[in-house]
């Protein structure tokens, strides 16, 4: 039977279109992706993540137990504020990439994905010994949705006491939402300013309706997707994944080497030391058709250069674009490759990536 998050009767109500994702009952779209799309780069969009994983780390060794796990430096993350990083295996490919919120003295929040949700808790617990840490479990408590988009700022500061205008980027703040309490961070995963909160989960259909009627736009996992696709955000199973490396996937920003030892933290300095086997690039279809994950990338004369992790129409843009994962050193920005769409070469042209400029607050 599928899971369902604590707004599965509001998505019914408003006439969602209903999918299986990770195991959980959500909805792909409400009135269309393209015009969800189009609500979140212009407006303010409503997104249910209750889905995603919510993990706290406490204890006195919670910030070292942290290091061990995760790519990024989080010592030089201030209580109030959050980062972006990836769990890796000893070989350096991914377990799944997380956002760790630091929210007080000797206490984090992990928000990892909600298809790894329970090999993300199995991974985390297998590492505990040797470290005073408690890890619990919140996701069932606390409800999590996402407010996206150029008006979300005007839109939370009306029903919040936390001075979202000033919060800053990737910071999290104790707040009370329309009378319930929890947590509001300036973080998303669309390209746009916005925010995420962190909220019981028993009050969750309040709070959501509330927005609604501020004028927020509720959005599908298929807006979802294409919002995050545009500025190039990875995707756990498309971008990443077990046998793909932070180094291949673009993300060795996210891999701080000088600050010592953690899982995977060998393999991925010889990775960095001898150059990744391959590489991320962005592709815009210049022939008919559209690049889906799993199609073959080839050279003009038919040799094979990898395979498109994700392809779609760009809804901002109005092209054809995809990602592929290729050789590394096999094609360079401007190249001409072909994309087989079922078995047909269709041409496409090598470009830059991101495809669209986040407009972060910062």
């Amino acid at each position: 039977m599928m899971k369902q998050t604590p707004l599965n009767a509001r998505h019914r109500a408003l006439g969602a279109r209903m999918v299986e994702f990770g195991g959980w009952d959500m909805p792909v779209q409400y009135a269309g992706i393209i015009a969800e799309h189009k609500a979140t780069r212009e407006g303010a969009g409503l997104f249910d993540i209750s889905h995603m994983a919510r993990f706290w780390v406490t204890g006195p060794d919670s910030e070292r137990f942290i290091q061990l796990i995760d790519t990024f430096d989080i010592s030089k993350t201030a209580i109030g504020q959050s980062d972006y990083g990836i769990m890796c295996y000893e070989d350096g490919g991914i377990v799944d990439d997380i956002f760790t919120y630091h929210l007080g003295p000797d206490e984090w929040m992990v928000v990892a994905n909600a298809g790894n949700a329970e090999k993300d808790w199995a991974w985390l617990n297998q590492h505990t010994a040797g470290y005073d840490v408690v890890l619990t479990d919140r996701s069932q408590e606390l409800a999590m949705i996402a407010l996206q988009g150029p008006k979300a700022e005007s839109l939370l500061a009306g029903l919040t006491d936390a001075d979202v205008v000033n919060l800053a980027f990737h910071g999290i703040t104790k707040a009370t939402v329309d009378g319930a309490t929890g947590y509001i961070s300036r973080t998303g995963y669309t390209g746009e300013d916005g925010f995420e909160l962190f909220l019981p989960a028993s009050e969750i259909e309040r709070i959501w309706d509330r927005l609604l009627e501020a004028g927020a736009t509720p959005i599908g996992l298929g807006a979802r997707d294409s919002l995050r696709f545009e500025p190039g955000l990875a995707l756990y199973g498309h971008e990443i994944d077990r046998d793909i490396n932070p180094y291949e996937a673009k993300l060795g920003w996210v891999v701080k080497l000088d600050k010592g030892p953690f899982i995977g933290s060998e393999a991925l300095q010889d990775i960095k030391a001898h150059g990744a086997a391959r590489t991320l690039i962005g592709l815009e279809m210049t022939g008919r058709g559209i690049a889906r994950q799993g199609y073959p990338v080839v050279a003009l004369d038919g040799s094979e250069l990898g395979v498109v992790t994700t392809g779609m129409p760009s809804p901002s843009l109005g092209k054809n674009l995809a990602y592929a994962l290729v050789k590394a050193g096999s094609v360079k920005v401007g190249a001409e490759v072909d994309v087989l769409i079922r078995d047909k070469p269709v041409r496409a042209s090598v470009v830059k990536m991101p495809f669209y400029k986040a407009r972060y607050k910062k």
